[in-house]
């Protein structure tokens, strides 16, 4: 969303350094909350280059992630997990919540 009348951003300029580099205008980087160390991807393009920030992680499915993170706790045996749950049901019933 734009604050101006025109509804177009204002443009900044930057140039090159000694060191070969740009530096992005300060409005820009805080208003897209880019900080140091943010990681970009240039393409050219007819019209110039196009910079974007680069994602941090790649796409992927859940069939491919699940089961990555390793836990620290103990995996509890399916009878002792069927009577801790069957007791928690059985302290909230008497409770008055089912």
């Amino acid at each position: 969303m734009c604050d101006n009348l025109t509804g177009v951003l204002p443009m900044e300029t930057t140039r090159l350094s000694t060191k070969v580099q740009i530096v992005l205008p300060k409005g820009i980087r805080v208003s897209r909350a880019w900080g140091p160390g943010t990681e970009f991807t240039v393409e050219e393009r007819d019209e110039g280059i196009l910079l974007r920030p680069a994602d941090g992680f790649p796409a992927t499915r859940l069939e491919e992630v699940a089961g990555c993170l390793r836990s620290k706790r103990k995996s509890g045996m399916p009878e002792r997990m069927r009577d801790a749950i069957g007791r928690e049901v059985m302290r909230r019933h008497a409770r008055g919540r089912y």
